[in-house]
């Protein structure tokens, strides 16, 4: 008789083998790595705890009986990323194709409550061929299952996936109600429909790559938020972005020390944003002038680029970082990066990430394809957004804000806490060549010189409306400060807002336009 303490042994052997060499070989060969190598470059060294090691099909049609495996195809359990408590899953596609069955889907329903009842985030590394067809509805009922808990968990606690092989029909719906989606080059594919059904249907013919591919996702369709070269780069960045999230919504996001980059005066920041407005820059140097190390993990990177989202930290403290970008589309506001901002404004709010924006907007994208489109819609999210929350909201007016753009990003009547300018910046309904055009049309059309009695409007029109000092004569602007003088000024706005507390009346929830 075999010892039971030798059995124990032997049968966790067979759980990590995956499949067996073979299977690994067949994953190493496509260029991917194995279920448990992921675990490994996502968790600290020894942290990994499993859960459900020994669960198989209890699914015998279709020959199932002959191919019950130890762990079906998925493995969960728990870990630790720079210490902090995170939970797991990551399906083995070396076995049965990381296919989704009953009690697959049992293993991944009960890491997803655990992590919930623990408060903890959870990663889902997702490589399946998706529903387990020989097992039928239960497949089906198993990803209704993964959906209501993943919906159930959001606003509560981060979830974030990380696609590293196909996925695809139903296992597509669970990333995306995820916070955040991770795609690797050449590795990930993301879609409903195969490109086989599509030419079928439609008759149009698509490549995998084309249809579903991380470059699609990241830059077209703004269903990934990151993409990486390789799966090390990737796991490396998911650890990244845990590194400003608290474990849940109860929680504040973790401190680090930031004693080596004091609040000085910053010249540098003083010869970045020109006066002229029709001048392009990079928003992103301006940032890296401001926050910790010049550090930010900016997300979707590819996607609506007319607006730069990421994480900071200033004076230790993660905080949300929002910029219009005027190298892009001048900084406008459209349906894409209204969507975009939205989606990351709100995400902060629900785990007390501060919100820094700056603003160098001339307003909302105009054309009959944004209107068409429902960019009122679209618009109204980012307003929304903004309204609804509670953390601290601060704003930075750089060079100009107006119309609906200013009130959704820089506005006091929003809720913002507090509002800088520097002293270039021109706040209006809108540009003070079109003011002119419209409020000072008779006397232009009367003027011998019409040309030049227009350019004697727009100045008279700047000179009353489109600058900081008439705006923080209303008080709607704090104070006009000197770029250099930037760090400080937000230091000290986190430090006034850190203990901020605001009540909303008790409701269900909101109906945000979606």
């Amino acid at each position: 008789m075999q010892d039971p303490i030798d059995g124990l042994r032997e049968r966790l052997e067979m759980v990590r083998a995956q499949g067996g060499d073979a299977a690994k070989e067949r994953q190493r060969k496509q260029g991917k790595l194995t279920a448990r190598d992921r675990l490994d470059l996502l968790l600290d060294p020894g942290s990994f705890s499993e859960i459900g090691a020994f669960v198989e099909t209890r699914s015998s049609d279709f020959g199932m009986a002959e191919r019950r495996v130890a762990g079906d195809g998925v493995v969960t359990g728990s870990g630790t990323v720079g210490g902090q408590l995170v939970f797991a899953v990551s399906q083995d596609f070396g076995t049965l194709g990381g296919s989704l069955g009953e009690m697959h889907a049992a293993k991944i329903v009960k890491t997803q409550e655990l992590a919930l009842k623990a408060g903890c985030p959870i990663v889902q590394i997702l490589d399946s061929g998706g529903a387990r067809i020989q097992e039928g509805i239960l497949s089906l009922h198993g990803y209704a299952q993964i959906f209501q808990r993943n919906t159930v968990a959001s606003g509560v606690i981060p979830q974030i996936s990380v696609i590293v092989g196909p996925c695809a029909g139903g296992a597509v719906y669970s990333p995306a109600i995820t916070d955040f989606v991770f795609m690797v080059e050449g590795l990930s594919k993301m879609f409903i429909t195969g490109p086989d059904v599509i030419k079928a249907v439609t008759g149009e013919e698509v490549t995998f790559e084309d249809l579903g591919g991380a470059t699609v996702h990241s830059a077209t369709s703004g269903n990934a938020h990151f993409v990486a070269a390789n799966e090390r780069e990737c796991f490396a960045t998911v650890r990244k972005l845990l590194s400003f999230l608290p474990a849940n919504n109860l929680d504040d996001p973790p401190l680090s020390d930031a004693s080596d980059w004091p609040p000085e005066e910053n010249p540098a920041l003083n010869e970045i944003v020109p006066s002229e407005g029709t001048q392009g820059y990079d928003v992103r140097n301006v940032i890296g002038n401001v926050f910790d190390h010049g550090d930010l993990l900016e997300v979707q990177p590819s996607y609506a680029p007319n607006i730069v989202v990421g994480f900071a930290r200033l004076a230790g403290r993660p905080v949300g970082v929002t910029g219009n970008q005027p190298a892009h589309l001048a900084g406008v506001l459209d349906i894409n990066s209204s969507d975009k901002l939205a989606r990351f404004v709100r995400f902060c709010d629900a785990y007390n990430l501060p919100i820094f924006n700056f603003v160098d907007v001339p307003g909302f994208l105009p054309g009959t394809q944004q209107e068409y489109g429902g960019v009122i819609r679209h618009g109204a999210k980012v307003l929304y957004a903004y309204s609804e929350a509670t953390v601290p909201k601060i704003a930075l007016i750089l060079r100009k804000s107006y119309g609906g753009a200013y009130i959704a990003m820089s506005g006091f009547g929003l809720g913002y806490d507090r509002v800088f300018a520097y002293p270039m910046a021109e706040i209006a309904v809108m540009g003070p060549d079109g003011a002119a055009n419209i409020i000072f049309r008779r006397e232009i059309e009367a003027a011998s010189d019409s040309e030049a009695m227009r350019r004697e409007k727009i100045d008279e029109y700047r000179e009353k409306f489109a600058n900081p000092y008439t705006a923080a004569s209303q008080g709607l602007v704090d104070a006009v400060i000197e770029p250099a003088h930037t760090r400080r000024e937000f230091i000290r706005a986190l430090e006034m807002t850190a203990n901020k507390r605001e009540t909303r009346p008790e409701k269900k929830h909101g109906n945000i336009p979606l």
